[in-house]
């Protein structure tokens, strides 16, 4: 049995994409990604002033290897680039919408479990009730003399500013990475059946954080453990993302997951008890926690039968000549 739903006219079938050009793809991205950190790595690593700029620069490459891939090697042919990458049309627009919506608050409920998951395991020492933590914190923020306010109004503030964050400037970053990892590379795999497609993609984006996270970037490791627990977060998650972009036919919908994933990641540092150590690998949604919550939502969705129902990459419009004329249906082998 197929494993799509909704069949695309045969005139309408987007192209298949040859090993080479996935290959020239992601060799370009990680290649890119290194470059950009190059500065870093011959400075003070994150600790230079420019590296929130490096950051963010970083997070367009995969977009730069797309744009020279599709220049140079033309895989897609122009009039389809944007229906292939899942830009546009946005159609249907209902499907489209909701499953933005659940793009901007799935992760961070996904967070907040894996938060909760943690404190229950003992990986975490939070203080709900007290906010003794985040006191600390904006007691260090503010001029010597200030009263300290309620933690519970800035708290109550940067909660409130989540998804917000998630569908402006966190989305805007995300472009630059979604885009390529979900807008090309799972389709493009695609060729090879869902999970290749959905793991080696997940798998690829994590060994692409490779060059920050030997600085010590997410989990404070500057070794292979650190790139193997990105690489795992990476995994759970660009299955959670790449189903986001099958299920809804587009890219716009892991987009605002991905930002709000980068919104909402810190949310255990908030809630973390005065004095208490926090070890990311455990308590966040990249780390085991994380893993465990992901992989309950992979399995709920795979129960659900939800991976099989991968509409067309996007439907044009209804012809306005008779049904009649069109030619037949041909549904892939």
């Amino acid at each position: 049995m197929s494993e799509t739903q909704d069949f695309p006219r045969a005139d309408e079938r987007m192209p298949r994409i040859p090993l080479r050009v996935i290959i020239a793809f992601i060799v370009l991205a990680v290649g890119l990604a290194w470059l950009v950190a190059l500065p870093l790595w011959l400075g003070d690593g994150l600790a230079e002033a420019f590296a929130g700029v490096l950051l963010v620069v970083t997070m367009y490459t995969p977009a730069l290897a797309l744009l020279i891939v599709l220049v140079t090697m033309r895989p897609i042919p122009t009039g389809q680039r944007l229906r292939f990458l899942g830009m546009w049309p946005l159609r249907p627009a209902k499907r489209v919408i909701g499953m933005s919506v659940l793009g901007l608050f799935g992760p961070v409920v996904v967070v907040i479990a894996a938060m909760l998951l943690a404190v229950a395991f003992g990986w975490l020492q939070a203080d709900f009730a007290g906010l003794s933590g985040f006191s600390q914190m904006l007691a260090q923020s503010l001029p010597a003399g200030v009263e300290l306010p309620s933690p519970w109004l800035p708290l109550a503030v940067q909660l409130a500013s989540i998804p917000f964050a998630a569908a402006t400037i966190n989305a805007l970053a995300a472009f630059g990475e979604e885009v390529g990892w979900r807008g090309f590379l799972v389709p493009a795999l695609r060729r090879y059946g869902t999970w290749p497609a959905l793991l080696i993609s997940g798998v690829v984006w994590g060994l692409w954080h490779s060059p920050l996270i030997l600085l010590g970037y997410n989990f404070g490791r500057t070794d292979l453990t650190g790139v193997l627990l990105m690489t795992a977060g990476c995994t759970v998650w660009g299955v959670l993302l790449g189903w986001l972009r099958l299920r809804s036919a587009s890219m716009w919908p892991a987009v605002f997951a991905h930002g709000a994933l980068n919104a909402s990641v810190g949310l255990p540092v908030l809630f973390l008890a005065a004095g208490a150590e926090y070890d990311p690998a455990l308590s966040t949604a990249l780390g085991v926690s994380g893993w465990i919550v992901g992989a309950v939502v992979i399995v709920v969705l795979l129960v659900t039968s939800q991976f099989r129902r991968q509409p067309a990459l996007a439907e044009r419009r209804p012809p306005k000549y008779p049904a009649s004329t069109l030619p037949p249906v041909q549904p892939p082998a």
